[in-house]
């Protein structure tokens, strides 16, 4: 097969990365310490009070890491449960980002279904007083099986080496006693730089190559990054 300008040139920049990766990621992959203050989960224990005195429901929100650079996805996971009896039903959980975040390029809810058991399905996100909310007529929810959705988004370019970046909480509706509002619930991750796998995705989309949407992970592997860099210049 005949290699366009293209092609060669985005091979030959990523056997360059690869090459330098173990001399690169000494320095590139380095972030500055964070602090007890940047915690990448919480939990809180929600008593509903004088309408069912003696249910307790549980919510957690958590981040999927802890340095994340611009252009790649981070993942915030808001969980709603139940540690008493009874079968509460979710109608809607809601996640504020970071302010500065787009829509979620993904968002998947994993939830109890009768004959099934648990099923993660890809879901559609819609706005809702500065966040992000899912909706359905109603998941089943009891002490074995809470419901789980997954916010996933793009770290926008405002966010800088070193800085550390923290959510909203996160709210939920549904039957009696099962909705609330918590909006302590914020978590954080420390903004990095780009190593050279990430660097050298990004350099292909400015240059019209291809978008990176959805390929760049947090973790930033080199290894990934240039099989799938030359994956994408084999399909052009």
């Amino acid at each position: 097969m005949r290699k366009t300008p293209k092609l060669a040139a985005g091979i030959a920049a990523a056997a360059l990365v690869m090459s330098g990766a173990g001399i690169a990621l000494g320095t590139a992959t380095a972030v500055a310490d964070t602090t007890s203050a940047c915690v990448q989960t919480k939990h809180v224990d929600y008593n509903p009070g004088i309408e069912s005195f003696w249910i307790t429901h549980t919510y957690d929100k958590s981040i999927d890491v802890t340095t994340a650079a611009p252009g790649t996805l981070v993942t915030y996971k808001l969980v709603v449960g139940t540690t008493s009896i009874g079968n509460p039903y979710v109608n809607r959980i809601t996640d504020f980002p970071p302010p500065g975040f787009d829509k979620p390029v993904k968002t998947v809810v994993t939830a109890y279904h009768a004959g099934t058991g648990e099923q993660a399905v890809e879901v559609t996100s819609e706005p809702d007083a500065g966040g992000w909310k899912v909706t359905s007529t109603g998941w089943f929810v009891n002490s074995g099986y809470p419901v789980t959705a997954e916010f996933t988004y793009k770290v926008p370019s405002s966010v800088t080496d070193g800085q550390q970046v923290l959510s909203g909480g996160m709210s939920a509706g549904g039957t009696v006693g099962s909705g609330s509002d918590q909006p302590s619930m914020g978590v954080c991750f420390t903004g990095r730089g780009a190593n050279p796998g990430e660097a050298l995705l990004g350099s292909l989309d400015q240059g019209g190559l291809g978008s990176s949407q959805n390929q760049l992970s947090s973790t930033g592997s080199v290894t990934d990054t240039i099989a799938n860099v030359i994956k994408r210049l084999m399909g052009s």
